[in-house]
């Protein structure tokens, strides 16, 4: 996106015309409201980064509403209102609502196509689907096919479902190919590019690194805690008290409203390739199901509390949803808290490299110069270049214990996009032009983890060659207690969580030069 604003920007091997699996139009979608906002108001470009996260939220949040007002209907106004606090005080939705990523634009779609399917507004759900596979993500479809079976298996309206799959295409399809052929050069259909790569290639994502089983039950554990777990015992708890309470089913069977979320789950908790944002989708529907459980174990709870036939079942039982729901913020609250506190040196320092840009007494190069911030094993925290400060700083990578493929500038010129970059391959193999000598490097950002290995050097320790700027803590996972850097609990946590600086280092190269000049 930044390429896209300002003609200077990395290039990964999926955006290379070879492959190209990702869309340029997903990313004018997010670049068009900072772009507008750049128009009218002469801003710095980590404002823009902030404001399209707040764009995103501000999204995110509409979205909800829709969503809470189609459970409501659905489920009833006990489960609206429970699946509200969790949708607001999720450590989940707190990471996934403001993150750029596709993922999170399809969990905004979950939410319309899920909520326009509980308030019959069966277009809506078809077309948000349509959006959701096609400008976002292929695999999100997957969540939109319960809401194909109702159409097609349960009312048998074929005609209604094919003519609004043609308006989809017509809408979303078409105009991404357009935008495509762009800024590829070439017809490039890129949500079936995507498919053919993770499905129908000998590596697929596996090369990217692959977790045990139990990794989505940790992750989802984290940032849902006790929804987590009774939204994965939705379903048997549901028609226990259903079959005990003789409840019949609405409008749509429990289980086929309950399918997108466990569909789901029986793909990707299977996938070696594991990753926290590939949930991102149903967290939506973990908020839900989770409420689905509260509201059940209150019907159950009236059940089992004598006297209490003729009554509302919440009447007596509100303590249950309230006493959860207070034990849900906090571990969320705990948890938020864990997040920023362990990890949120790398964009203090980034933004410490922008001051220091405009400080004559620390940036002592002339405002022309080109210069290069350089980054060794920290390369994947670089957050944009959004955060450098001017297009004359460029980032550049230094060679680290990393064997994967890095990204590499995009070429100059308008035609970029179009021209096939050398030196890019789809088997994520390490590619050596990407690395510069470190004789090059004007500043470097690096964590001193207080070892040394051949290609990770301790920089920090160096005083002949580097000075430290500025230091922020980091959280060192593999020195501190699991429970407890997981989740934030005063006065204790500390105790047992060991931080270490996350520095941003100016060469002494500089300085030894201008000493040399002068004599």
């Amino acid at each position: 996106m930044h390429y896209l604003m300002f003609g200077k920007g990395f290039q990964t091997w999926e955006y290379s015309p070879t492959y190209a699996i990702r869309s340029y139009a997903y990313l004018w979608i997010h670049a068009l409201p900072i772009s507008l906002y750049k128009i009218l108001f002469s801003t710095n470009k980590i404002m823009l980064f902030y404001i399209l996260r707040c764009v995103l939220a501000f999204a995110s949040a509409l979205c909800e509403i829709y969503f809470y007002k189609g459970v409501c209907k659905q489920f009833g106004a006990n489960t609206g209102r429970i699946t509200l606090a969790v949708l607001l005080l999720s450590a989940g939705m707190f990471i996934s609502s403001t993150a750029y990523l596709p993922s999170s634009f399809c969990m905004y779609i979950t939410l319309l196509s899920m909520g326009a399917w509980f308030l019959g507004h069966l277009q809506v759900a078809i077309l948000s689907t349509a959006a959701s596979a096609i400008l976002g993500w292929p695999f999100a479809g997957i969540i939109g096919v319960p809401i194909a079976m109702d159409l097609l298996l349960r009312r048998r309206h074929y005609g209604f479902f094919i003519k609004w799959c043609m308006v989809a295409l017509v809408l979303f399809l078409v105009p991404s190919m357009q935008v495509d052929f762009h800024y590829y050069g070439k017809l490039v259909i890129a949500p079936l590019n995507i498919v053919m790569y993770n499905v129908f290639t000998e590596h697929g994502p596996d090369l990217y690194g692959v977790e045990p089983f139990s990794f989505y039950f940790l992750n989802g554990f984290l940032n849902f805690n006790v929804m987590f777990i009774l939204a994965l015992l939705s379903l048997p708890l549901v028609y226990l008290v259903k079959f005990l309470l003789k409840l019949e089913d609405r409008d749509k069977p429990t289980w086929l409203l309950m399918l997108p979320m466990y569909l789901w789950m029986l793909i990707f908790f299977t996938r070696p390739h594991k990753e926290e944002r590939f949930l991102f989708p149903i967290y939506p529907l973990l908020a839900l199901f989770g409420a689905v459980s509260i509201d059940y174990l209150q019907k159950l709870c009236c059940l089992l509390m004598p006297g209490q036939r003729g009554q509302h079942y919440t009447t007596n039982t509100n303590w249950i949803p309230v006493c959860l729901c207070v034990l849900f913020s906090a571990l969320s609250f705990s948890r938020i808290i864990a997040l920023y506190q362990g990890y949120h040196a790398p964009l203090d320092i980034y933004v410490e490299l922008n001051r220091i840009s405009s400080d004559p007494k620390v940036h002592t190069l002339p405002p022309d110069k080109s210069v290069n911030v350089c980054v060794g094993k920290e390369w994947y925290r670089f957050p944009s270049n959004f955060f450098l400060p001017g297009n004359n700083w460029n980032l550049q990578f230094l060679r680290s214990e990393f064997r994967g493929q890095l990204p590499k500038p995009y070429s100059s010129g308008e035609d970029a996009t179009k021209i096939i970059p050398t030196d890019m391959n789809d088997l994520n193999r390490e590619e050596m032009s990407r690395y510069i000598n470190i004789s090059r490097c004007h500043y470097l950002i690096d964590l001193d983890t207080q070892t040394d290995t051949k290609y990770e050097p301790n920089y920090s320790a160096n005083s002949e060659e580097w000075t430290v700027l500025h230091s922020v803590p980091f959280l060192e996972a593999s020195r501190s207690h699991r429970l407890l850097r997981a989740f934030y609990i005063p006065f204790i946590s500390s105790r047992y969580c060991t931080y270490v600086n996350y520095n941003l280092l100016k060469t002494r190269r500089t300085k030894k030069n201008s000493a040399h000049r002068n004599v």
